[in-house]
């Protein structure tokens, strides 16, 4: 093999190489969808790992607004009006927020549904404020995933998790 055959292999591998890694974001993108109370509910947000980190506390600190996953603010959709915990929510799309706590979390419905993080996040433009049950769970969750279920839907990362009961 000459030297010129050799530089373009080696050239082509450290190209790939690049834009692998270029493509490869610390939160990817992710979607929650399904049904609950006769409404598609959507929830769409960045999905950051632990990656060997204390979460709870520490990353995330606890008793303020978090943005509920990274980069732009989480979003939460609904198609019809449902109720979260008991207390309405019109239908519509939502900036979803959380400020976590050790045995009870609050779970916040922003009017404003495009926002970067929490930066702007503005308390006069809360459609929606429910308390919920923070709870440690045996498993751990590497990524921030939500799941949409019949009658409620779920956040869990780390050893931590926390739902709220949706009705119509």
């Amino acid at each position: 093999m000459n030297f010129k055959k050799i530089f373009f292999s080696l050239s082509l591998a450290l190209l790939a190489s690049v834009v692998s890694f270029a493509q490869e974001k610390a939160s990817p993108a992710r979607t929650a969808e399904g049904t609950a109370a006769g409404s598609k509910i959507t929830i769409k947000y960045s999905s950051p790992a632990v990656k060997g980190r204390t979460i709870w506390g520490d990353l995330v600190p606890l008793g303020q607004v978090w943005r509920a996953g990274a980069d732009d603010a989480t979003t939460f959709t609904t198609t019809k009006d449902i109720s979260i915990e008991g207390q309405k929510l019109p239908a519509g799309t939502y900036s979803f927020f959380i400020i976590p706590g050790e045995s009870q979390s609050t779970f916040i419905f922003n009017k404003v549904a495009k926002q970067w993080g929490a930066y702007t996040y503005d308390a006069k433009q809360d459609a929606l404020r429910v308390n919920v049950p923070s709870q440690q769970t045996s498993t751990m969750e590497e990524r921030l995933v939500y799941e949409v279920k019949p009658d409620s839907f779920e956040i869990r990362w780390e050893y931590a998790k926390a739902s709220a009961k949706i009705g119509s």
